[in-house]
């Protein structure tokens, strides 16, 4: 499972990540999350930083949520304040039993207060998941598309479940040189200063990465 083209093309993507690029959204909202302490003291703001994110990566696209307001968001939102800081701290090579479970819980909890009338959840919520907390990749077409050819039919990638974050957490551990180094040598930029920060892209938005862009790239070569 050892790849060699991890580097370039996450390369690629990054590329695309000037301060006014949509890409660079994940760093304004990961940062967001990540560093501030109450998310219910300015909840429009919180609202407004989540629903742009999504917005900037399609998935205000063909969906419901395009008749939504920012306010669908405030209870997700309250529900992401309740959660305990250390939450941030789970990455693809945390990936144990409780943190699976974790993870699993908090796409399970998103879903029940963001998707209604049994709405498409499953790229919505890991572009959330991805977004907020960073442990997770987004689930996506392209992603999936990649990850099954990766998996060679062994995993579907149409569930956040034990067997998928699983099956992720064996990519890495096959690539972990590779992700870790671009990972390390890889920080959000800042919305205010634009500068970079000294917080280092999650190894699960490496790996996310790496299988949207390499998805993409075999659907346009096809």
């Amino acid at each position: 499972m050892t790849k060699t083209d991890i580097e370039p093309i996450v390369n690629e993507f990054k590329s695309q990540s000037n301060l006014d690029d949509r890409y660079t959204s994940f760093d304004y909202c990961y940062n967001y999350f990540r560093t501030t302490n109450n998310l219910t003291q300015d909840i429009e703001k919180s609202c407004l930083v989540l629903g742009f994110y999504l917005a900037s990566w399609g998935m205000l696209r063909n969906s419901f949520l395009l008749q939504k307001s920012i306010k669908h968001f405030e209870p997700t939102i309250r529900y992401i304040a309740t959660l305990d800081k250390s939450v941030w701290e789970i990455d693809v090579d945390k990936y144990d039993e409780k943190n699976i479970q974790t993870i699993i819980k908090i796409y399970n909890d998103i879903k029940s207060l963001l998707i209604k009338k049994n709405n498409s959840d499953l790229t919505l919520i890991t572009k959330v998941l991805l977004g907020v907390f960073g442990f997770i990749p987004a689930f996506d077409n392209y992603f999936g598309n990649s990850f099954r050819a990766i998996s060679d039919g062994q995993c579907g990638f149409r569930k956040v479940n034990v067997k998928s974050l699983t099956f992720i957490k064996t990519f890495y551990e096959s690539n972990k040189a590779t992700i870790d180094k671009l990972s390390s040598e890889t920080f959000t930029t800042d919305f205010i200063t634009e500068k970079k920060t000294t917080v280092n892209y999650p190894k699960a938005k490496i790996i996310d990465m790496y299988g949207f862009t390499a998805g993409q790239k075999k659907t346009t070569t096809a």
